[in-house]
């Protein structure tokens, strides 16, 4: 199984606002979105009224692309983190370090 090249990565965690008519309307954009971003590794909503998204890169240059993200356009994101996360165990963990 190939590994990625030697980065940061970076966890970023969305709150959404309770406006639903928009998150529903949009939620097609945003998908579409998130899906052209060659770096996102993994993606999706938790159950507390937001989501996970994981991505290889540095965090300035994953809040820059993020700032595009529909949501955040939208207005539906309530709150963002974007912070380096270093993986040290997990059956995974030699993917995401290389």
């Amino acid at each position: 199984m190939p590994t990625l090249p030697p980065t940061s990565t970076v966890a970023v965690t969305y709150r959404y606002d309770d406006d639903l008519e928009t998150q529903n309307r949009v939620r097609p954009e945003h998908r579409a979105f998130l899906g052209r971003q060659p770096n996102l590794l993994l993606s999706g909503p938790t159950d507390d009224g937001g989501a996970l998204l994981v991505f290889a890169g540095e965090p300035a240059e994953i809040e820059a692309v993020l700032d595009e993200d529909p949501f955040r356009i939208a207005g539906v994101i309530a709150e963002r983190s974007v912070t380096t996360w270093n993986v040290v165990l997990g059956t995974k963990a030699g993917l995401l370090n290389g």
